[in-house]
């Protein structure tokens, strides 16, 4: 069946169940739970109980993550020209991939050395392989759900439910290893993935391409031409700068929120774990209500929205100071919200504009693959140049004199404002509102 019997498709036939959501998206639990322990528990770990160098094994995960990120890319084309061949043979790689991912991760948390230069070697190698069986089974999932197609709404209700379960996984990642020990943790991880894929191969299926189109897309899926593709694509630019405009602005709270709980706020470690708490549980709950916003704006303007909510929320919050706590916790719960539009709406825009340049079917691994490659970017951005901008200012954690919690609040506070309202600013002006009708191929 071509592409274009997409386009004639009833509303009936695009309808998006319960069922449907939780097949599709409980594989973005496991990806989601297995990120937060390979940053916050493993270098930790890896110093308290093997003395390995906190500055060496940053080091290690920051190259390891880079080469990550380059790699997205040319996985997001294997992706395109494993669909141009068969669903079967892009399950068959989220079966390797997923397979691959739990034996790297255990190995990470259970290593057979422990001498630490040793161990740092079988940390390398154990994380290039973990972030590259995580990065192959995520661009493959993601393309999936953007080859279903569909209106607006119907693209954002695929994408919230990835990232919902996905914020789930967050949650679980955050309390299974405190709890109940690293061997639970592995063992969450093993079930999620047996049964995220289990249920991924029962989800919605994509339409498949016309003949003539499958033997394009084989001919130049490994090609130097191909791979650049969607930098071809004028709306994908336009989206991908206010993507990473908008992502660094949230990446920058990200690395900064202990510092600003600890030194601006002086609260426990236990309000650091509850205000983690509110945010991504209140950003797990707003998916609903950013779905119905986009069913009366659309997708472009329930971002802008979420964006300038961001803006007032985090205002709000250079307002506090030493024992306002709980009004933190108000602030989290706010831009818990704003970060449902984040994650949910996105993806969708992205589907639309792959769609509208006629290349859904033909490319979604390539734009993905990009797609993650900024998300990756956006991370590296706000740890690598917020951190030396506050040490060259003077910061020093722990600091807790008047100049050194204004620093901090404008760093945590007043920057991502800035750059929230860029993003919103160039969302307003780019008009980026693509189409669900894709060109017939």
């Amino acid at each position: 069946m071509s592409l274009n019997a997409a386009s004639a498709a009833t509303p009936a036939a695009l309808a998006w169940s319960v069922s449907d959501g939780l097949r599709y998206g409980l594989l973005g639990l496991p990806l989601a739970f297995c990120a937060l322990p390979l940053y916050v528990l493993m270098p930790n770990l890896y110093a308290r109980q093997w003395g390995v160098s906190l500055a060496t094994l940053g080091a290690l995960l920051l190259a390891a993550r880079l080469l990550d990120a380059v790699i997205d890319p040319l996985l997001g084309r294997l992706c395109d020209r494993l669909y141009a061949t068969s669903l079967r043979a892009v399950l068959a790689l989220g079966a390797l991939a997923s397979c691959v991912l739990a034996v790297g991760f255990s190995f990470l948390f259970l290593p057979l050395v422990h001498e630490p230069t040793a161990l740092l070697w079988w940390a390398g190698f154990w994380l290039v392989v973990t972030y590259a069986a995580y990065s192959a089974l995520s661009v493959a999932h993601q393309s999936w759900g953007a080859m279903l197609g569909g209106d607006a709404l119907y693209r954002s209700r695929v994408v919230a439910w990835r990232e919902g379960l996905g914020l789930v996984g967050v949650l679980l990642a955050a309390v299974t290893p405190s709890l109940w020990g690293v061997p639970a943790m592995l063992g969450m991880l093993l079930l999620g993935l047996a049964f995220g894929w289990w249920a991924w191969s029962r989800a919605p299926r994509p339409l498949r391409l016309s003949p003539s189109a499958v033997a394009s897309v084989q001919a130049t899926a490994v090609t130097t031409g191909a791979l650049w593709q969607p930098w071809r694509n004028a709306n994908f630019r336009r989206l991908l700068a206010v993507y990473l405009l908008n992502g660094i602005a949230s990446a920058i709270p990200a690395t900064l929120l202990l510092f600003f709980v600890q030194d601006r706020l002086q609260a426990s470690e236990a309000m650091q774990s509850a205000a983690l708490g509110v945010y991504f549980v209140c950003g797990a709950l707003s998916m609903p209500a950013w779905l119905r916003l986009v069913s009366r704006w659309g997708l472009a303007r329930s971002w802008r929205f979420g964006m300038l909510l961001s803006i007032a929320v985090f205002v709000g919050a250079s307002q506090l100071g030493a024992g306002d706590a709980l009004w933190f916790l108000l602030v989290c719960a706010l831009s818990g919200v704003a970060l449902g539009s984040d994650l949910a709406l996105p993806g969708a825009i992205l589907a639309g504009v792959i769609a509208q340049a006629g290349d859904r079917g033909r490319a979604e691994g390539a734009y993905f693959g990009w797609w993650n490659f900024a998300t990756k970017l956006n991370l590296a951005l706000a740890a690598g140049l917020t951190l030396p901008l506050l040490g060259w200012l003077g910061y020093v954690p722990g600091a807790r004199d008047a100049a050194a919690a204004a620093l901090l609040s404008t760093a945590y506070c007043l920057l991502p404002c800035a750059l929230k309202a860029l993003a919103a600013i160039a969302l307003h002006f780019f008009i980026i509102q693509p189409t669900a009708q894709p060109h017939t191929p």
